[in-house]
């Protein structure tokens, strides 16, 4: 069993690996609004389930971008995951082809919302590269 402290140790490691130097920023600005969903998103989430080791840190992303894109509206984690799947090895073309499959499942308007997002995203990040 691992502690809290163990497990943020961990989740900020994770959001490193996956968000480059912007994860610290992120975290940040969650821990600003709110402490306690702060230890929930890093401890929890990236602390707990991302430590499972069954896939690997760039299908996780992808799926990520899967789910998100079926919301319609989370138009920032889209920016944020499209970060984290580019820093975990996916390549441009994958980003773009796991959000375009998501029109079979969750409609025209989500996907073109997640596609837009993500290519504000890819842009921004091949800006800086």
């Amino acid at each position: 069993m691992t502690t809290e402290r163990q497990e943020e140790k961990d989740g900020l490691h994770n959001m490193e690996r996956h968000f480059g130097p912007h994860a610290k920023e992120y975290v940040e600005a969650i821990k600003k609004v709110s402490p306690e969903y702060y230890k929930i998103n890093v401890e929890w989430a990236y602390g707990n389930i991302y430590e499972n080791k069954v896939l690997d840190d760039k299908t996780r992303e992808l799926l990520a971008l899967a789910a998100l894109s079926c919301m319609g509206y989370p138009t920032n984690q889209i920016k944020v995951h499209v970060r984290g799947a580019i820093n975990c090895g996916a390549s441009r073309d994958e980003v773009l082809e796991v959000i375009r499959m998501m029109v079979a499942y969750a409609g025209f308007p989500s996907t073109t919302n997640a596609l837009m997002a993500a290519g504000e995203a890819l842009d921004e990040h091949e800006a800086e590269s």
